[in-house]
């Protein structure tokens, strides 16, 4: 079957050909409620082969620890800052975890989306402000919602080629205050002003000015290539996996419950408090609101009006905040008297028709990186994906328990498989804590490993869709006091 068939085609088959992801899938989802202790008791009755994911001749390359400004809704306390005052809290707050010297780190990168023009290389702003020396090299790097992906990637590869032992990666997304620009052709007028040089070119050129040109120009919210925005086509995979909206809100009402589950008992730790200038001192994520199914049902469609299934409520929401960690050589940690939280082992980037399969990049990412890894699903004991949408997140694990999408999309004999969700973003995710852009990437890693380290895992898995219809997904191992097999 043709692999470019649009989405009408994929509604006409899905009812028919994937599996129900209806109640049981919820009911199932529920479970990580559960203490900790329960999923170590239940990984230590599991006897699992030690598998080497390092590889010879390349450094291993280690995650020592990473930190969070606390993620707040637009247009509260950090809505009078600028990103990079944000991503200086971040880079202040990891010098201060990891009492790293400065003049240790070789480079800095982070990663944004909507640009502060004033800042446009945020990153190198962000380190002279938190005290780093201008000999240290830094540089901003955008790739949508996986930006600070590509930043600790980005890491990675300097630190495999030798060229640094160690490198802080970060991101940040400051959503309070977007920059709204002049009309093109209020632009251009300006532009022609400044150029003229007598008052007759200068009143030759006003008197073009019409007042249609002092409408705003707004950051495009719909994809370019497409010209849809991204919640409408959430609207519309949700309906061709036959995702209900009650399954989307109880989906997004489980991720507020695990988060705030988290943030009362002390797990999320990546947090740092920020003091804000002029203001208090914010130590924790404003935009942890458990609330009910019936409050949750009294939302409109916020896409496809009047019947569609994306609301406020099950989608993630516009939110302030920054990333940073810190991402060394193995022998470099060691030689510092470092104990990392986890090796960044095998990573993947990959692409797809950012039309109609915009937000289904970890279905198809999930069994590349595996593969590369030589690991499989049963593998892995801690799950962390980016909940852009809670019908996003439902359409992937419908269509990665799916042999017919596999073999009609993916071109695989079989499906990639069913996360457990008792390993799956159990203590909260996007949804819930929220998606600064620019940040999220990094929040997934450290959530990732600092669950490993709790539960008593050994691999992570993390994956997260893009605008573009990119996707990225990496796999990596916790250390333990027991490195020989890692």
């Amino acid at each position: 079957m043709n692999q470019n068939f649009r989405m009408t085609s994929l509604l006409t088959y899905t009812l028919k050909n994937l599996p129900n992801t209806s109640k049981w899938a919820l009911r199932f989802c529920m479970r990580p409620l559960s203490s900790s202790s329960q999923l170590q008791a239940a990984a230590a009755s599991q006897t699992k082969s030690k598998k080497t994911l390092a590889k010879p001749n390349i450094r291993n390359i280690v995650v020592v620890d990473g930190v969070r400004t606390p993620f707040l809704l637009s247009g509260t306390s950090y809505k009078d800052l600028m990103p990079h005052d944000l991503a200086r809290a971040a880079l202040s707050g990891l010098l201060h975890r990891t009492s790293v010297p400065k003049d240790v780190v070789d480079y800095i990168i982070f990663g944004t989306v909507i640009q502060e023009v004033k800042t446009s290389n945020v990153a190198r702003e962000a380190a002279l402000g938190a005290g780093f020396s201008d000999k240290t090299p830094a540089h901003t790097v955008t790739m949508a919602c996986i930006s600070s992906n590509q930043a600790m990637t980005t890491a990675v590869g300097l630190i495999a080629s030798g060229q640094c032992d160690v490198v802080v990666a970060g991101g940040v997304e400051l959503m309070s205050d977007i920059p709204i620009r002049h009309s093109r052709k209020m632009r251009k007028m300006m532009l022609d002003l400044n150029k003229a040089k007598t008052l007759a070119q200068r009143l030759s050129i006003i008197s073009k000015f019409r007042l249609n040109f002092l409408s705003p120009e707004l950051p495009a919210v719909s994809e370019f290539s497409t010209s849809e925005t991204m919640g409408h086509s959430a609207d519309r995979l949700a309906a061709a996996f036959a995702i209900s909206r009650e399954e989307q809100d109880e989906y997004a009402l489980r991720s507020h419950s695990l988060a705030k589950k988290a943030q009362d008992e002390g797990l999320l730790s990546d947090v740092v408090p920020f003091k804000v200038p002029g203001r208090d001192t914010v130590t924790q994520d404003n935009g942890i609101r458990p609330s009910s199914l019936d409050q949750m049902a009294k939302l409109k469609p916020a896409f496809i009006k009047p019947y569609g299934t994306v609301t406020a409520a099950n989608s993630s929401f516009l939110t302030d905040g920054a990333s940073a960690v810190l991402i060394m050589a193995e022998e470099k940690a060691l030689a510092m008297g470092y104990k990392p939280k986890a090796y960044l082992r095998d990573f993947m980037y990959v692409s797809q028709d950012p039309k109609d399969q915009l937000l289904l990049g970890p279905t198809y990412a999930t069994p590349k990186v595996l593969e590369k890894a030589g690991l499989t699903m049963n593998d892995i004991d801690v799950f962390e994906f980016h909940e852009a949408f809670s019908g996003q997140i439902l359409a992937n694990l419908k269509a990665m328990d799916s042999d017919w999408f596999a073999q009609n999309y993916m071109g695989r004999k079989a499906k990639v498989g069913l996360p457990p969700l008792e390993k799956f973003n159990n203590w909260g995710g996007s949804l819930s804590l929220g998606h600064p852009f620019g940040a999220t990437g990094c929040r997934l890693v450290m959530a990732a490993a600092n669950r490993l380290r709790k539960e008593g895992g050994q691999y992570g898995l993390v994956a997260a869709c893009a605008a573009g219809g990119q996707v990225f997904s990496i796999c990596f191992t916790c250390v333990t006091d027991k490195t020989s097999y890692l």
